[in-house]
């Protein structure tokens, strides 16, 4: 008996001491400190701005269509806050946003909305209260009524998000789900990893907020291990899962399968001469060609890192097509670099410098493509144009590969994801 004791004992000691590791290791933040506006940025230049309430009360005035930003980025976390409506009350929380843009759509808007006023008596399922704002539509009923504190817990953990207000989960989303084409198109920032955390104004009338804890449940991915729902191209070790290349997408379609078979296989045995693996990266010396996959996608989510030298100049061409760029300019990478009619150039500069690793994510459904580069949007839901045959549209299908352009290359962490 004494011994059944001790060891009840030890292990409710190791509990309570695991428990207090994870606690010190994610601590919750009071990240409104009750007396000013420190560590946020009001972003949107409205006449009516947020204020701050006796008693530590976070106030968006009627008339305030404000966003109020944390300064900080958050990857992974839970955000806890208690909020109160007066009737009519529309505000939101932004997560995983950037200062610019409509935040609902270049990141995601939790709704914050009083159900029960008749001016929203005819919204759409993902626009009542907890909703990913026409992403993933809440359960309703949680919500006290106008004028009593509610409160609600937001936890994002990658492509998982839970709301939960008032002790009910009204939202438990799993976003790779989310592959209508429309919402995927409208929503470029719905698959965003990072960004800011923020209140949307929305004006119509006051909305109050207290209470506002964050806790940071960020944590650094192992190289070639991909996150939930994708697969790994590259294993860190081996090229296994790619060849070398064959001549251009109409040359390999009129060549009888015997003839590609005996082409890939000698244009494999000569790349694997240049395209080597180092250090849990794939490299190359610049002097082959293209290294492409094995198998072929249509429409997919691919990650990618990637990094150059000086003067370094590559690609990733999406179903055999040339090509997301990758080089050292200053117009940036990223941009859909071959095509004549539709934009080519990237919306905005977003490479790191020259020698440090680049991420890409690249959304590819059915002609039209989506890139963000260093979790910055640089192409939005842009055609791309068949460089190969120019009167026709892209393939449907083909295969994704790394470009040569003669200089030195290093991929890693390359996953895909298909779409339907």
């Amino acid at each position: 008996m004494v011994r059944l004791w001790r060891a009840v004992t030890a292990a409710g000691a190791c509990l309570v001491a695991c428990c207090s590791a994870a606690a010190a290791q994610h601590p919750w933040v009071h990240v409104f400190n009750g007396t000013d506006l420190a560590g946020w940025r009001e972003v949107g230049g409205s006449a009516v701005t947020y204020k701050v309430d006796p008693g530590g009360v976070l106030e968006c005035p009627a008339g305030c269509n404000d966003n109020l930003f944390t300064e900080k980025n958050y990857s992974d976390f839970a955000f806890r806050f208690q909020f109160k409506l007066s009737p009519a009350g529309n505000n939101g929380i932004g997560i995983r946003a950037p200062f610019q843009g409509d935040a609902a759509y270049m990141g995601m808007e939790v709704q914050v909305l009083d159900d029960s006023s008749p001016d929203y008596a005819h919204l759409e399922p993902g626009q009542y209260h907890g909703s990913i704002y026409k992403v993933w539509p809440a359960k309703r009923g949680a919500e006290r009524p106008v004028g009593q504190w509610n409160s609600e817990e937001i936890v994002a953990k990658g492509r998982h998000i839970r709301v939960i207000v008032n002790g009910i989960t009204t939202v438990d989303a799993w976003l790779n789900r989310v592959t209508d084409p429309q919402t995927m198109a409208d929503h470029p920032g719905m698959l965003r990893s990072q960004g800011h955390i923020g209140f949307l104004g929305h004006g119509p009338s006051t909305v109050w907020f207290r209470n506002v804890y964050l806790q940071d449940l960020g944590h650094q991915m192992r190289d070639n291990h991909p996150p939930a729902g994708f697969k790994a191209l590259f294993d860190g070790h081996s090229l296994r899962g790619w060849k070398g290349l064959v001549a251009d997408p109409p040359t390999r379609h009129k060549m009888t399968p015997e003839a590609l078979a005996a082409a890939t296989k000698k244009a494999t045995a000569v790349a694997f001469q240049h395209w080597k693996v180092a250090d849990g990266a794939i490299t190359y010396d610049g002097r082959n060609n293209n290294l492409c996959t094995v198998k072929q996608y249509g429409n997919f989510e691919m990650m990618v890192d990637w990094k150059i030298p000086p003067k370094g100049d590559s690609g990733i061409y999406l179903r055999g097509s040339p090509q997301v760029q990758i080089w050292d300019n200053p117009l940036g990478s990223g941009g859909l670099y071959n095509n004549i009619k539709g934009p080519s150039n990237p919306l905005v500069f977003a490479d790191h410098p020259i020698g440090q690793w680049n991420h890409f994510r690249i959304v590819m459904v059915g002609d039209r493509v989506t890139v963000y580069l260093n979790h910055k949007l640089v192409v939005n839901n842009v055609v791309m144009e068949n460089y190969w045959e120019r009167s026709k549209p892209i393939y449907p299908v083909e295969q994704i590969e790394l470009q040569h352009h003669g200089s030195q290359l290093w991929f890693k962490n390359i996953y895909i994801r298909r779409l339907p």
